[in-house]
């Protein structure tokens, strides 16, 4: 019997599920061996069938290991042997082996791992972490060697790498092979443990893994405008292409041509040192574990456990510093047996002992800072340890002045209003598409945005367009084209600042699919796109079609370049670290990538000092600093499980029998309407969609959707979103986060596991043979009533409201065709009791003034939950719609609203009144320029 057959070929350009499929791979491998052994008593035939299978099975995942240091050739040359000669138990015991080890990942420190059933002529103390009777647990990584070296070399590379392990050494590693360009990229794809690459001159291109995917989309991007045209050499390519895909990388280059001409490359900047071929292994060795200590390590949080441990007298005014009236007392000592004496150990209310200040850092709190700016791809970072509420309102205080125009989306987070009220700035609300069946909003359409910074040209006020608000990804998952936006705003006004908020896309940075659409992997493009002589070129031949005076409609449907001579690329993001990474709550930072950013300096320390605690909480700033160490040593590998766990949920909840008869995941296409998908993406789960697919889609779509974030319809089950909610909360104990008319939202991050994802899928069974028992028991009557249930979420669902206006009286140009409004004198004028009133919702006066007047107009922010963005705003003229919507909620939660008084207004005898001079800075409006075939 022949075992040697090839397996059709399997297509490597499974990304997304790369490290959940691989162990589903070797589980598949382990029970197709169990099934041979167990037909050791049969027929021979069978024997033989179950053999075949085990070899397919084998050979199916032999080609992913090849980048992957564990279980090794010897292992694999073994578990094949094992195959060919007919050893069922053998192959079987060696795959329980192999299999345990990678989900436990116990062969990190598990010596016995590596040598399978028996011990190899390789010594132990050259294998693996532990060796040497030590016991310090040292974290293991893996380092990927592109050489062009035969492959029969490569054991005796890595034997000599092993040689140079150190007793002192506080990490270790094993090498990752791999001879070519494109197996290097998949090597660098596929192994989230990978932390370093060593790069050799000489390299091929083209790798012998099937992957037309990866070909297709990948490669050529990445060494299209970098390969040496002279003499075809790839490696600095790769090593440019590598940082791009994987920022945080350290890459080292052996070069064995005048590796000191390469080193003063600017080409080469990616590189973090160049040797002479193998000249000094130990100190490639050394610079390896120096990179690795390097993100690992955590200015604060390293600082702050060795202030723990000191002998501190406290003599400052906070008794729990060091516990003792907590441990010492009669009546709370629980409190300390729950949360464990470091917690106080660790606390303190001083900024002595190199504990540093977060308002003016300069010790360690700086360090962690700076790492988290080189981590996240910024100029400079700001910890915030009061939430991105803060952090929003700190950047938006230190941006804008007041009468300054800020152009806002007006279903952005409450934060940005109240921004604009603590600034004095002048919002200029720029809608967002509706989603009316699932009563939510999406984004900001880029030619809304245009059309707005169009108009106030048009009225002579570009100028004080001063800042651009939007979020991304929304609370629902929409991601911006951030690089577009930026762009084609900049070049209508050269100098406009970007605020992006990016509470829930914080991990994103460490997806190379997402990583173009946040702020900074945006910026960090434009910023090479403006140097690059070729867009000088394009940007000229553009500006040479539209002419002088193109019209409105011409820039509106055009795809406008920059001046590049002009550009300010100013850019700032908030992000809420605590949302998708590993920070306490509440833990927040500031992102910077702004060249200007020393003419707002001083306003910006302002701002932090007027919202920062002078009391910040200790433990927050140490997780920020270790989220950011995490992030950068296992992000990637965490978010890609996060995205895979995601489409799991997608894939399973769309596709089950039954759960699908009530539930749904809605797609993109559902999502996000077609004239904003360009590419012609429907869904990640559409048959024929591939990872290059979704690549092009990120790349070329006005939004995209987020796959993490999961909109539930839950409506068709006969549920609102507030109560599916609550049901799972009392009755599952699944939490979750927002909720809509018919929705609710779900999200997977960093810390869910397959186990979370089957509790959900069970759950939903359970829930739906629940509905499917109380329809058959409840006869024609009880369907009849589910139906005109499920009528009422889905399809008789309120429109909703868009912004109306701002009254008059909070308008400085009433004609001007631009809206924006001084929310800030509406706000306080809510504060003097007289010059407000009260009506309730359902009053006949209401619809009665809606009719003939006087205007209602709101003293406040109306904030429902769901759907959980301001309906009403201070100063807003409120009309029929926004009422009716109001009257249709049948929501409890709605902030600034109560229905014992009823709506809060500003009274008609006010709004009547002389309007006072202000005390804010004004802008007198310049005269409006016609617009090119106006009449």
């Amino acid at each position: 019997m022949s075992t040697t057959a090839k397996a059709p070929a399997a297509r490597v350009d499974q990304f997304f599920t790369v490290a959940e499929a691989r162990f589903d791979r070797w589980r598949s491998l382990l029970q197709a061996a169990r099934v041979w052994e167990a037909a050791a008593n049969r027929q021979p035939s069978e024997k033989e069938k179950q053999q075949e299978a085990t070899s397919a099975s084998f050979q199916e995942l032999r080609q992913w290991e090849d980048f992957f240091a564990y279980p090794g050739e010897a292992l694999l040359r073994t578990l094949g042997e094992r195959i060919t000669s007919g050893d069922a138990t053998g192959t079987a015991h060696l795959a329980q082996s192999i299999s345990t080890a990678l989900l436990t990942h116990s062969y990190r420190t598990n010596l016995a791992d590596w040598e399978g059933e028996k011990q190899s002529a390789i010594s132990l103390t050259d294998r693996v972490p532990g060796a040497g009777g030590e016991t310090q647990y040292r974290p293991y990584f893996e380092v990927l060697m592109v050489s062009p070296a035969r492959a029969a070399t490569w054991s005796d590379l890595a034997q000599e790498l092993r040689k140079l392990r150190r007793p002192q050494d506080k990490f270790i590693y094993e090498p990752v092979f791999v001879g070519d360009f494109e197996d290097a990229v998949l090597g660098a794809i596929l192994n989230g443990s990978i932390e370093a690459v060593i790069i050799y001159e000489g390299i091929s291109f083209a790798s012998s893994h099937y992957s037309p995917v990866l070909r297709e989309f990948l490669t050529a991007h990445l060494a299209a405008s970098n390969i040496d045209k002279d003499t075809g050499e790839y490696s600095l390519a790769l090593a440019q292409g590598l940082k791009q895909l994987r920022p945080e990388l350290d890459i080292y280059f052996l070069s064995d041509r005048q590796p000191e001409k390469l080193a003063g490359d600017t080409g080469g900047a990616c590189i973090r040192r160049v040797f002479y071929q193998v000249e000094e292994p130990l100190e490639l060795h050394l610079s390896i574990l120096d990179g690795i200590a390097d993100r690992y390590d955590t200015p604060y949080f390293d600082n702050l456990q060795k202030y723990a441990q000191r002998p501190i007298g406290t003599f400052h005014a906070l008794p729990v510093a060091r516990g003792k009236s907590i441990f010492k007392s009669n009546w709370i000592r629980d409190m300390g047996q729950f949360y464990g004496l470091n917690l106080f150990l660790a606390e303190s209310s001083a900024t002595t002992g190199g504990l540093d200040s977060l308002l003016e850092p300069t010790g360690n709190i700086k360090l962690a800072q700076d790492k988290a700016a080189r981590a996240f791809g910024a100029d400079r970072v700001f910890f915030v340890t009061n939430g991105t509420s803060t952090s929003n309102k700190m950047v938006e205080q230190a941006l804008l002045a007041p009468g300054d125009i800020m152009l806002v989306d007006r279903n952005c987070h409450k934060s940005h209003h109240y921004g604009a009220v603590l600034s004095g700035a002048l919002p200029l609300y720029v809608e967002a598409y509706p989603l009316t069946q699932y009563s939510m909003y999406g984004a900001v359409p880029l030619r809304t945005i245009k059309k707005a910074l169009l108009d106030l040209k048009a009225e002579g006020k570009l100028d004080r367009a001063r800042l651009l608000v939007l979020t991304n990804c929304t609370f629902d998952g929409h991601i911006y084209n951030v690089e577009r936006v930026m762009e084609e705003c900049l070049a209508i006004k050269p100098d406009l600042i970007f605020l992006w908020d990016e509470a829930w896309f914080g991990f994103a940075r460490w997806s190379p699919f997402y990583r173009r659409r946040t702020a900074m992997g945006a910026a960090a493009i434009l910023e090479r796109k403006f140097k690059d002589p070729a867009y000088r070129e394009a940007y000229l031949k553009q500006q040479k079609k539209l002419g002088t005076d193109p019209s409105d409609k011409e820039i509106l449907e055009t795809r406008l370049l920059a001046n590049p001579d002009k550009v300010r690329l100013r850019v700032y993001q908030t992000n809420s670290t605590h949302k998708s990474m590993s920070s306490l709550r509440q833990g927040s930072m500031v992102l910077v990538k702004d060249p200007d950013y020393h003419t707002v300096e001083e306003q910006f320390h302002e701002a932090v000092f007027t919202h920062a605690s002078t009391s910040p909480n200790l433990q927050i700033i140490a997780s920020l600093d270790v989220a950011r160490r995490q992030m950068e040593l296992e992000g990637y590998e965490l978010v890609n499980r996060a995205i895979q766990l995601a489409l799991d949920v997608r894939r399973e909840v769309n596709s089950h029998p039954l759960i699908s008869k009530y539930f749904r995941v809605l797609g993109a296409d559902e999502m996000i309407p077609s004239e904003f998908r360009n590419s012609g993406f429907v869904d990640y789960l559409t048959p024929g969609v591939t990872w290059g697919t979704a690549v092009n889609a990120l790349r070329e779509d006005e939004f995209a959707l987020d796959v993490t974030r999961l909109t539930l319809v839950c409506g068709s089950a006969g549920f609102d979103g507030t109560q599916f909610k609550n049901m799972l909360a009392a009755d599952y104990d699944i939490q979750l986060n927002k909720t809509s008319r018919n929705s609710v939202l779900l999200q997977t991050n960093i810390n869910n596991t397959r186990s979370d994802i089957a509790q959900l899928i069970k759950v939903l069974v359970e829930i739906s043979q629940g509905i499917e028992k109380k329809l058959a028991d409840g006869g024609s009557a009880g369907q009849q009533t589910f139906a005109a249930r499920v009528k009422s979420l889905m399809t008789d669902v309120p429109n909703l409201p868009n912004f109306t206006s701002f009254f008059n009286r909070f308008r400085q140009d009433p004609s001007s065709m631009t809206g924006e409004g001084d929310m800030r004198s509406a706000f306080f004028a809510a504060y003097r009791e007289q010059q407000c009133e009260h009506l309730k919702l359902f009053s006949p006066e209401i619809d009665k003034r809606l009719k003939d007047g006087p205007e209602l107009v709101s003293a406040n922010f109306v904030i429902p939950y769901p759907p959980g963005f301001p309906i009403m705003v201070p100063g807003q003229v409120i009309d029929a719609e926004t009422i009716e919507f109001m009257r249709k909620l049948d929501v409890k939660e709605i902030h600034g609203y109560a229905a014992a008084l009823g709506l809060k207004l500003l009274n008609p005898a006010f709004l009547r009144s002389a309007k006072p001079p202000s005390d804010d800075v004004t802008h007198a409006a310049k005269p409006r320029r016609r617009r090119k075939g106006e009449e």
